[in-house]
């Protein structure tokens, strides 16, 4: 390969590079509107504060850690929940 090739190939993989990264995720989106905009429940009162939906606090049942154990020890053999 000639040093002319070897140059218009390198400037044709720059060229290619420099213009893929130009608007790199801007294609990546959806463009709609958001319905819930404003939305204390989903937002909170300001942007820097926590949603209200993450402030909700549940019940914890029984039956959830019991099979969690048993994922558990199907995973990764008979050991208890303190890993003895």
């Amino acid at each position: 390969m000639t040093r002319k090739n070897s140059v218009t190939l390198a400037l044709v993989c720059a060229s290619a590079l420099v213009l893929t990264a130009c608007d790199y995720q801007k294609n990546n989106t959806i463009k709609q509107t958001d319905y819930r905009a404003g939305d204390e429940y989903v937002y909170g009162v300001h942007p820097d504060s926590a949603a209200r939906q993450t402030k909700n606090k549940y019940a914890e049942k029984p039956i959830n850690e019991q099979r969690a154990e048993k994922i558990r020890q199907k995973l990764f053999g008979q050991t208890n929940a303190a890993g003895n």
